[in-house]
């Protein structure tokens, strides 16, 4: 079989670390993996107020480069990234992959899916100093677990409160345009996560009945599977770039 690249993008409130057991699960494969950390995540030092879609758009067009036959996975927030990469560069994407992501149609922003999530536990836990100005939103420290990964292992529990960090709002509310003549030639798979609290199953089966994809899958997992199922994820990871 032909080794593939994968390209990892995070999601909201995450950077490049959550794809520790990925990353090297799919290199033992002998495939390549890019992973990064978007502006004003992770360890990337952007300032909160510098962030927007775009820059996360264009980081990731940066971390591609001039490579192609990509198979571009995106992660809950990414979801809206990996819609607006491949509008940009179709030609240079085998696959997107949404791994329980918001699936955006065409002038839709997150913040206008996540209105319509009627399960998540997200809203119960934000926390922002001044909603009307668009400040930094978090998740209170008593919610990142229950939120996040209550089926994860205790280590990668911990991991999560001690790598949250605030959570530039802005981009949330950004509609993302999307052609069929460049993001619909891209083919579309979808990992959905049945126990997720953050992106809820509700919302994805929602968001599924309105764009098609090729392909769907589905995972027993809470919102971070690449901790509490990494090697199930990476078997759907490769069989759909097979």
């Amino acid at each position: 079989m032909a080794k593939e690249i994968y390209v990892l993008v995070h999601g909201a409130w995450m950077g490049k670390f959550c794809w520790a057991e990925v990353v090297p699960r799919l290199e033992a494969l002998g495939n390549t993996v890019l992973t990064v950390d978007l502006p004003a995540h992770g360890d990337d030092p952007t300032p909160l107020e510098n962030a927007s879609s775009e820059g996360y758009r264009d980081a990731v067009l940066a971390l591609i480069g001039d490579r192609d036959n990509i198979t571009l996975v995106g992660h809950s927030m990414a979801g809206m990234v990996i819609s607006a990469v491949a509008e940009a560069i179709p030609a240079q994407l085998k696959a997107l992959v949404y791994l329980c992501a918001y699936l955006p149609r065409n002038g839709e922003s997150l913040y206008q899916l996540s209105m319509e999530d009627k399960q998540s536990l997200a809203g119960k836990f934000w926390r922002q100093e001044h909603p009307e100005n668009y400040s930094p939103a978090w998740i209170a420290s008593d919610g990142i677990v229950e939120v996040f990964g209550a089926d994860c292992p205790p280590q990668y529990q911990e991991l999560l409160m001690k790598r949250h960090r605030p959570e530039p709002v802005p981009p949330f509310a950004t509609p993302v345009a999307l052609t069929e003549a460049q993001y619909g030639r891209v083919p579309r798979y979808y990992i959905e996560t049945l126990a997720d609290r953050t992106v809820s199953h509700q919302l994805q089966t929602l968001m599924l009945s309105r764009v098609s994809v090729q392909q769907r899958f589905q995972l027993a997992s809470s919102h971070c599977p690449f901790f509490s199922m990494p090697d199930q994820l990476v078997a759907y990871l490769t069989k759909l770039s097979g």
